[in-house]
């Protein structure tokens, strides 16, 4: 999985008319300052469920876990994207796993 699989901006070009290409749709201030927040919350997620992963003692990444998880379903995170959070931590669990 990777970063752009979670930024709806991007559009692939039809692959018959231009080979491995993109067209990057331009983003408001506020829609990159929205994707770059969900990106963090991403990246912590895959780091504290690794943690657990190889020491499922770790207080520090089971509080880690649980925050970004409160987080991605809360209202805030759906003002955010229109993402399905419980798809996304099932994606993200099935990666790290």
């Amino acid at each position: 999985m990777t970063t752009r699989d979670f930024v709806p901006e991007t559009i692939r070009a039809n692959p018959r008319e231009i080979k491995n290409s993109e067209v990057q749709i331009m983003n408001t201030p506020y829609e990159n300052l929205a994707n770059a927040i969900i990106l963090r919350a991403v990246e912590d997620y895959r780091e504290a469920l690794g943690t657990l992963r190889y020491s499922p003692h770790d207080k520090d990444a089971f509080i880690s876990k649980d925050e970004i998880e409160r987080f991605f379903c809360s209202g805030w995170f759906g003002l955010l994207t229109s993402i399905d959070p419980e798809m996304l931590m099932n994606r993200l669990r099935k990666e790290v796993a």
